[in-house]
């Protein structure tokens, strides 16, 4: 009908003036703005979120969202193509969520960006992972373990074969243990092989691949792929299945180095987290090596650093005693954006599946496992 076509007119035009509008110079330079903006303050990610009546901009620093600026409506739609363009990304689609990735230089430093869109109730919502390579990808020394800590995880990345799993929650900074683990190894004497989703980080010598489950390439099909492709070391970005977890420990025990991640609040937990996947208990006993359990906690502010004296209700409700001990805290600066806080650091548990705590596994009574494994943890 007359009024359907006039309609499609119209979107048709709008379509039009928002493709033009991604490159002129305003638009450029507020995309770019905001990019640098979050690389300076060392931004992990980049919200941009349609609201009413203004689009918000938010960056996640040292793991807590912070507010940024407005970007007026009238350039919004403007900004969401500037960036798909960016990220190769089909502008004319905003129906269906979209993924992309950008690479850029920013003050001599190569950003690589995951960018998503996902279409809400007031417009389309933009998340950019910011992926800084020089700060994310430290030697495993650099991350903030213990000598003794450190000592041990060294002796499972010496191991000939096995599987290490790295747990803790989203944000908790597993993946970047991961290609600490893959930058120590040495990649020309072996062939090291990854499954992700996605692939944050380029590395070279290592072969990387990214699962696609649309076409096939799940954690599982692609891990069988790799396993004929004569591999030393695999990293798999996440067990996820009871399917993936069954193929990477028959991996492990045909000779195999074998890394991985589970989602576990605690280093014990993994080993609960493989029974509950049906995972029979001598193969997670003849397979499990290691275990890793990380948080990433926040650091006090160095620019505003001050000691105090807690109160008495403070250090009761910490379980600390009242001996008159100094103590630390941020007192808030523009540095810190006023938080007290600036950075983050890695606290780590290790636990090693020895001889002891193979016995411990073996037998199939779930909670008495459980029992022992967080009793010896204590």
């Amino acid at each position: 009908m007359w009024f359907q076509d006039l309609k499609t007119s119209e979107d048709a035009d709008a379509e039009q003036e928002r493709v033009i509008d991604t490159q002129s110079a305003p638009v450029v330079l507020l995309v770019d703005s905001i990019i640098k903006g979050a690389v300076n303050d060392a931004a992990s990610d980049i919200h941009l979120e349609p609201s009413y009546p203004e689009m918000r901009v938010r960056y996640r620093i040292g793991g807590m969202l912070r507010f940024i600026t407005n970007i007026p409506k009238h350039i919004e739609l403007s900004v969401v193509s500037r960036i798909k363009l960016l990220a190769e990304m089909d502008i004319t689609e905003r129906r269906r969520p979209q993924d992309g990735h950008i690479a850029m230089s920013i003050d001599g430093r190569q950003i690589d960006m995951r960018v998503s869109t996902l279409l809400t109730i007031n417009g389309e919502k933009v998340v950019i992972r910011v992926l800084d390579k020089e700060s994310m990808l430290p030697q495993i020394d650099k991350l903030g373990m213990s000598e003794e800590q450190l000592a041990l995880f060294r002796s499972f990345i010496d191991r000939p074969y096995g599987m290490v799993l790295v747990t803790g929650p989203t944000g908790s900074g597993k993946s970047t243990t991961l290609y600490a683990v893959l930058r120590q190894l040495d990649s020309l004497t072996r062939n090291i092989v990854t499954v992700e989703n996605p692939v944050e980080y380029q590395m070279l010598d290592i072969n990387q691949t990214q699962i696609n489950p649309y076409v096939g390439l799940a954690f599982a099909n692609v891990l069988r792929t790799i396993l004929r492709q004569d591999p030393d070391v695999v990293m798999v970005g996440e067990i996820r299945d009871s399917e993936t977890a069954e193929i990477a420990i028959q991996a492990a025990l045909t000779g195999h180095l074998v890394f991985s991640t589970l989602h576990t609040n605690d280093a014990p937990g993994a080993v609960i987290r493989l029974l509950d996947m049906e995972i029979p208990s001598f193969l997670i006993a003849s397979a499990l090596i290691g275990v890793i359990a990380q948080r990433l906690v926040r650091t006090i502010c160095s620019e505003c650093m001050e000691i105090y004296q807690p109160s008495p209700a403070e250090l009761q409700l910490l379980d600390l005693p009242e001996d008159g001990t100094a103590y630390k805290r941020g007192k808030g600066c523009s540095f810190c954006f006023g938080t007290g806080y600036h950075g983050r650091m890695g606290i780590f548990e290790v636990l090693k599946i020895d001889e002891s705590i193979k016995r411990l596994i073996l037998p199939r009574r779930r909670r008495t496992i459980s029992e022992r494994l967080l009793y010896r943890k204590e």
